[in-house]
């Protein structure tokens, strides 16, 4: 399995992430990224907040748009937290990796999941036909 990372015409939402074991909350910005090919998070940011970190039992490759090797290196651990978006709550797995800046991305598997309305020239966020689950 192979993970792409790829920054496109920035749009963020401010979303609160809910640890599972002590229901502590963050609140991030999160960076839509429909070039990504899931939901990330930085390993420091994970780190510092003290999110519990689950190793996989198989690291992923990190490639650029290039497809060169990202510089962060490979995916070796996730996390499993709430999210929390104006009303809308779920439970999502996130792989953690080198960000640099950026805190958490959410890709085109969960932008796909969720069809959000958003207003480019504003940069407005409406989830207005959310999964069932």
């Amino acid at each position: 399995m192979k993970c792409t990372l790829r920054p496109l015409r920035e749009v963020w939402m401010k979303v609160g992430l809910e640890k599972l074991d002590t229901h502590e909350g963050v609140t991030v910005k999160a960076l839509l990224d429909s070039g990504a090919t899931g939901i990330f998070m930085d390993k420091d940011f994970a780190e510092e907040q003290g999110f519990k970190l689950e190793k996989l039992d198989k690291p992923v490759e990190v490639k650029n748009i290039d497809g060169t090797d990202n510089n962060g290196g490979r995916i070796e651990y996730e996390i499993q937290c709430n999210m929390y978006f104006e009303g809308h709550v779920e439970r999502i797995r996130v792989d953690i990796c080198r960000l640099g800046r950026t805190k958490v991305i959410l890709g085109m598997p969960w932008l796909a999941a969720h069809n959000l309305e958003i207003n480019w020239e504003k940069r407005e966020v409406k989830m207005m036909r959310c999964p069932p689950w």
